[in-house]
């Protein structure tokens, strides 16, 4: 860069120099953005082992069978037949200890 001697007054050399360090400013402030979006980038996420093994559960209990279909149809059969007994002085304490249990 040549230096005008003659006129050191001249404003228009101060102008350049300025307008150079703010572009120089301007491509630093540009790169530090782009690093800090590759560094967001390289962000990553790792699971615990409770959460994978909470993940693993909520498959079993997906493809698990809603109704146990053999109970099912051992109850039917037993009802039917009439040798399903109910005992009430049992049905009425499981009752109220659901009931007490709800509160």
């Amino acid at each position: 860069m040549a230096l005008n001697i003659n006129n050191l007054n001249n404003n228009n050399q101060v102008k350049q120099n300025t307008e150079q360090q703010n572009q120089i400013k301007k491509q630093v402030a540009q790169n530090s953005n782009m690093e800090q979006v590759k560094a967001a980038r390289q962000d990553s996420v790792s699971l615990t082992p409770q959460a994978k093994q909470l993940t693993e559960l909520q498959k079993k209990a997906a493809d698990a069978p809603i109704l146990n279909q053999k109970k099912i149809d051992e109850l039917k059969k037993a009802i039917s037949s009439g040798e399903y007994k109910v005992d009430p002085e049992k049905l009425a304490k499981n009752i109220a200890n659901f009931e007490f249990n709800i509160d």
